[in-house]
């Protein structure tokens, strides 16, 4: 075939194929005409991400937790450590005092990680729950108001803690100490969170005579169920020997990580043992959890669009009917 001619098929083909493609392609949909997914759709992740944020911190700060008819004082404890007990402290108040409760968190750990993850001050030389245990300074001036949420209050630990139960051995009634403190608190509650160090010492023994119901956070894993009867034993013994009025009111399951078979046996075991004393909301495993106390906040102000809030907000939603329901009863 002379060049001429091989030029000439090769232009025959090219023109054929674009006869081709003109007929399969379809027109080009009209730009005034096309429509595009509204950023408010319900459907998308963005937006039901930013109606969880609104519901959680309810800007517009109505009373949308019931209130108790009465102060509920509640001692946060699990002799294992990093189950969640503070994590828990922090962000129910936050929560509850977000939709207009009153809410008090004394940090009882000497560590004082609720103390950080409220941003209060807790610098050595603070005052704190130390001199109200120890020196018996009135609650009320050891108290700090918790920046940028209104109905929270802080009493915050310092190192000084550390060494209290063995400045308390000598001292009379030293395990109502803080249930006298607490008695003398001027100012209306609804709720008093108390931080229970990981142990079953003298500040935690204070924190069960003054809190007529415990709460308990388990983590979703075999261990911290090891622990457990030893807990409620001695949450039996104080009932017996100092506080009539105390009981397991609430577990709350934390750490939950739907991936293995292990979280769900310990969820379903609890549930069988405990019954209804078990929140039906759990708290997933999240990262945004873990980093809000780096910031000083609680992940219902450092993502309140998260799972990790919402789970949370859902744990202070039934513990707010629980309380009005006991109230009413």
């Amino acid at each position: 075939m002379r060049p001429d001619q091989a030029m000439d098929q090769r232009g025959a083909d090219l023109r054929a194929i674009e006869s081709d493609t003109a007929r399969t392609e379809e027109p080009a949909a009209d730009s005034d005409t096309q429509e595009w997914p509204s950023p408010w759709d319900d459907d998308l992740p963005l937006a039901r991400e930013a109606q969880r944020a609104v519901k959680v911190l309810n800007p517009s700060g109505d009373v949308l937790m019931p209130r108790p008819t009465r102060r509920r004082v509640l001692g946060i404890a699990n002799q294992k450590g990093g189950v969640g007990k503070t994590t828990t402290a922090v962000n129910l108040a936050v929560a509850l005092a977000l939709h207009g409760n009153r809410v008090m968190v004394i940090d009882l750990d000497p560590q004082g990680n609720a103390s950080t993850g409220l941003s209060v001050e807790h610098a050595a030389g603070t005052p704190g729950i130390y001199e109200s245990l120890v020196e018996a300074a009135p609650l009320g001036e050891v108290t700090q108001q918790v920046e940028g949420i209104p109905n929270l209050v802080c009493v915050p630990a310092t190192i000084d803690l550390a060494g209290s139960e063995v400045e308390l051995v000598s001292v009379v009634a030293r395990e109502g100490r803080l249930q006298k403190a607490l008695a003398t608190y001027p100012h209306p509650l609804d709720y008093v969170l108390i931080d229970c160090p990981p142990s079953l010492g003298l500040l935690t023994v204070n924190a069960m005579v003054a809190a007529e119901e415990v709460l308990i956070p388990i983590q979703c894993e075999y261990y911290a169920l090891e622990g457990l009867g030893q807990l409620l034993r001695n949450i039996e013994l104080v009932k017996v020997h100092l506080n009539p009025k105390l009981n397991v009111s609430t577990i709350l399951l934390t750490m939950y990580d739907k991936r293995t078979k292990l979280a769900d046996q310990v969820e379903q075991e609890v549930r069988t043992h405990f019954g209804d004393t078990v929140l039906k909301a759990v708290v997933p495993r999240s990262v945004r959890v873990s980093e809000a106390p780096g910031y000083g906040q609680s992940v219902m102000t450092y993502d309140p669009g998260s799972r990790g809030a919402t789970s949370y907000f859902e744990a202070a939603e039934e513990i707010a009917k629980r309380g009005a329901a006991m109230g009413a009863a």
